[in-house]
């Protein structure tokens, strides 16, 4: 099976989620979330992460660059939508899906980058402290 490596910033909460589902899948979608954004690629994921998730509260001041392996044929039915600069590719996923497109996940989400804003604390978070000696 040919596979397609997508990426996801991510806040604390659905880390814990994600580490919850043994890194197998994102967590549901939020009633007022009615899309999933994965992106086409790191660089992307690591600006959102980095302008974004570090400064949101809901994210615990970090961002966290998720990658993963998904079937290629499958996200096929998923148009990439390019929503700003050359680099801002991503696929919409209607939230109602997102229980089958995590089941076309290979292999587990992993962490590739993370950002931490000022305001992170880390010993109210030590659950990221491998994250944050590593990336900091």
């Amino acid at each position: 099976m040919k596979t397609t490596r997508l990426y996801r910033p991510i806040g604390l909460k659905e880390y814990l989620l994600i580490k919850e589902s043994g890194y197998r899948e994102f967590p549901p979608r939020l009633e007022w979330q009615p899309i999933f954004y994965p992106v086409t690629n790191q660089k992307y994921a690591e600006q959102i992460a980095l302008e974004w998730n570090t400064e949101d509260e809901f994210s615990g001041y970090c961002g966290l660059v998720t990658a993963f392996e998904i079937d290629s044929t499958y996200i096929e039915k998923f148009p990439v939508k390019n929503v700003g600069g050359n680099d801002h590719n991503e696929l919409w996923v209607p939230s109602e899906e997102l229980k089958e497109f995590n089941s076309n996940i290979q292999n587990e989400i992993e962490i590739v980058n993370a950002f931490f804003g000022e305001r992170f604390d880390l010993n109210m978070n030590k659950e990221l402290g491998k994250y944050f000696n590593r990336y900091k």
